[in-house]
């Protein structure tokens, strides 16, 4: 499903941000992506979001190339990578529903569909009974479930969780990642960029490692040493 084949991303005036990178994401997979600080974990989500083009190389996702996408393509494409970052990014004035709902107003869907999905999604992310409460009247678990259910809105068949738990205590962290694994076995690809070592060994799922803008170590079945 995703292919990197010999990724460059390198960033003026001598920045190697990805260094020869070559990797293969099979559908259904969930992975942890993990590396320090400047290990190109970042610059890697911004390749696979097309938000960034890599300066050698090719991306291929679904079959196609997105690194040369024309850029009014770009749009179209990101409707079906859904990311859930560590900030949030939930609007303060809107509630549960309508933080939702804007990611399908925004790409003109029908008011009946709006309808229809918004709960069915806040009911797998088990936000019932939240909709019309605010970003500020939620815990924090319930407003990254939030922003997972807005990640999830547009059915993605890719979901990138950029350290989700972040800012999460380890009970809260705990829902969040089985609510990821309740999605990924739905059948939804997972990238998760984590510095969280339990997370990444409790999963016992397929870790790759960056370091330096390249992949150092990519086990099936893998724990995170520090």
């Amino acid at each position: 499903m995703i292919e990197l084949k010999n990724v460059y991303k390198l960033y003026p005036p001598e920045i190697v941000a990805l260094k020869d990178v070559n990797l293969k994401i099979d559908s259904g997979e969930f992975i942890s992506l993990v590396g320090p600080s400047g290990a190109g974990k970042s610059t890697l989500i911004k390749l696979l979001i097309a938000q960034e083009r890599p300066t050698r190389g090719q991306i291929m996702i679904g079959g196609r190339d997105i690194g040369s996408l024309p850029g009014k393509h770009v749009p179209y494409f990101r409707r079906k990578v859904g990311v859930i970052w560590q900030d949030f990014k939930l609007l303060p004035n809107k509630t549960v529903f309508e933080n939702v709902a804007y990611a399908l107003e925004v790409v003109e869907r029908p008011e009946a569909e709006i309808n229809a999905r918004v709960p069915r999604i806040l009911s797998l992310v088990g936000l019932e009974g939240k909709e019309h409460r605010f970003p500020d009247e939620l815990s924090g678990g319930e407003v990254q479930r939030t922003a997972i259910a807005r990640a999830l809105v547009h059915e993605p068949y890719l979901l990138i969780a950029d350290e989700p738990t972040g800012n999460l205590d380890p009970m809260n962290t705990d829902d969040v990642i089985n609510l990821l694994l309740k999605i990924n076995h739905m059948g939804t690809t997972i990238l998760l960029a984590t510095h969280n070592k339990d997370v990444v060994d409790n999963l016992k799922r397929r870790v790759i490692v960056l370091e330096q803008g390249t992949i150092v170590s990519d086990k099936k079945i893998g724990k995170y040493a520090l």
